[in-house]
């Protein structure tokens, strides 16, 4: 059987992501999330999910990308991605950044998106010359 393909119009609708995503709404506790997710995940694959969320997170408190890289070892792509995602994604990191531990202020550097956080890094990168 050839391998799956996602393309960014049909992903949502495959029948093997949808069983994942019920999988995942299936679990009840973080103790099965992490169970379930290292069931299905080689530990480098945790680790870079992991990190993209650690990565969101600091692109919602407005941190510049040079930070955000030095914090988490994430590479520029990475970084750019995720924020691009913040912004302009399908709302999955938004909902987190909501219902998680962050202030409203965090929505609001997150809702600027990444020109917000360019600016930022342009003007720490200007001060640090």
């Amino acid at each position: 059987m050839a391998k799956k393909t996602f393309t960014e119009g049909t992903w949502k609708k495959d029948p093997w992501f949808r069983s994942l995503c019920a999988a995942l709404a299936a679990c009840t506790t973080e103790e099965q999330v992490a169970s379930f997710l290292r069931d299905v995940a080689t530990l480098s694959e945790l680790k870079a999910l992991s990190e993209r969320l650690e990565v969101a997170k600091l692109v919602a408190n407005g941190t510049t990308y040079r930070v955000i890289m030095e914090k988490t070892g994430a590479s520029t792509t990475t970084v750019t991605r995720v924020a691009r995602f913040v912004q302009d994604g399908e709302g999955g990191y938004q909902r987190f950044l909501r219902s998680s531990h962050h202030t409203s202020e965090s929505l609001v550097h997150a809702s600027k998106g990444h020109h917000h956080a360019a600016a930022h890094r342009g003007k720490s990168m200007a001060s640090k010359t």
